[in-house]
């Protein structure tokens, strides 16, 4: 199905659409608009690659139920939800709010799933991690293609480099915070990456409305 739509959509994909500059990695002080967008993607990578493989495991183990994969799916299916209604709430609220509701939720979610560990209340709590993971990563990958070092091919490149990094760590890190303790306590991971988010992003917009003023 993969393969049909790309086939079918390539003859609408923009032609000669390379940048004239910023193509290559310039090897020197990272650039604050990039570096804030690559730190709240990576935390929120951790995030979402952690719950990927641990919200179900965190049912079977911590909440004890029989059919674990309840985690998984309440988790992934409002975190598709989400990513279907952000646009809406972007225009509403705009960006910065944005991110920092995501934080609010990821944070108020898993600790409803930590402090109460039952089945209602672990549900109400991956739904709004899943909530508030959502629009983090396709948000930020809209303002990497504003940077001013780099071509915006480029910039997501790098981007993505950051969000895939997370991805990778947040998994066996709880696995071996779970190991060391036990899981209920290595998901706090969780809560410190959601809450990583409010003041990064600020930051980005501080350092994103210092480069406005300076052009006007």
């Amino acid at each position: 199905m993969a393969l049909a739509v790309t086939c079918y959509s390539y003859r609408f994909l923009l032609q000669n659409d390379r940048a004239k500059s910023g193509n290559k990695l310039v090897i020197s002080k990272p650039d604050p608009y990039i570096l804030y967008l690559g730190l709240v993607v990576f935390f929120a990578a951790i995030c979402e690659g952690g719950m990927f493989d641990w919200s179900g495991i965190y049912f079977q183990e911590v909440i004890k139920v029989k059919i674990f994969t309840y985690g998984y799916l309440i988790f992934m299916t409002f975190m598709a939800m989400s990513r279907f209604a952000s646009d809406l709430i972007i225009v509403r609220i705009g960006m910065p709010a944005t991110y920092i509701t995501s934080a609010v939720c990821i944070v108020c979610g898993i600790s409803m799933a930590i402090i109460f560990p039952h089945f209602w209340t672990a549900m109400a709590g991956f739904s709004l991690v899943g909530f508030g993971t959502a629009a983090v990563v396709p948000m930020s990958y809209a303002l990497a293609g504003a940077s001013r070092k780099y071509s915006p091919g480029m910039a997501i490149s790098i981007i993505t480099t950051y969000t895939i990094t997370g991805m990778l760590l947040g998994p066996p890190m709880i696995g071996y915070l779970a190991h060391a303790f036990n899981l209920r306590v290595s998901f706090i991971v969780f809560g410190l990456c959601g809450l990583m988010l409010a003041p990064i992003s600020q930051l980005f917009f501080k350092y994103k409305n210092s480069l406005e003023k300076s052009d006007s």
